[in-house]
């Protein structure tokens, strides 16, 4: 599959939201315990800096995506922070990785300094091995800093990216 990664359309309302809820519903990965609406979803992707997807190009299919906002404002207003989704049935295909390196050309170009992960949990080995690869620096971890899904708590894992 060769995939691009361009700029969040309209037209990729459904798929997005589909492809978000997915992660949220799994319940291992991001803070967020409900899911999109189409509604919510529209908002949602609008409001972040940017919100980038990965298109598979034979197919046009959206099969993963990220979203880029400042982590802080102020004097901290110069770190982002991104969150990433791809099809559950299509993970382990690199798209994750093109999404990951697309966020760290946005963010430099639309002048953030530092890309900051908040809460990369530790059972998230595929994620916590790519970031590795690509040269984020972990920052310690924070013991029991995420409620998974089935109600156990796990340590979440800081990390950053100088852009």
């Amino acid at each position: 599959m060769e995939i691009q990664v361009r700029s969040y359309r309209e037209a990729d309302l459904s798929a997005a939201v589909e492809i978000w809820n997915q992660v949220v519903e799994e319940g291992v990965a991001f803070p967020q315990t409900e899911k999109l609406t189409e509604a919510d979803g529209r908002e949602f992707f609008a409001e972040q800096s940017y919100t980038g997807v990965a298109c598979d190009t034979a197919s046009g299919s959206v099969v993963g995506l990220y979203i880029l906002h400042p982590n802080n404002i102020g004097r901290c207003g110069h770190i982002c922070n991104t969150s990433y989704a791809v099809h559950k049935t299509l993970r382990g295909q690199r798209i994750g990785e093109a999404l990951v390196r697309d966020s760290l050309r946005m963010g430099k170009e639309l002048g953030f300094k530092i890309l900051q992960f908040n809460a990369v949990v530790r059972s998230n080995v595929y994620a916590l091995r790519l970031y590795r690869k690509m040269g984020f620096v972990q920052l310690g971890s924070i013991p029991a800093g995420f409620l998974m899904k089935d109600g156990h708590y796990e340590d979440i894992i800081p990390h950053y990216h100088a852009l």
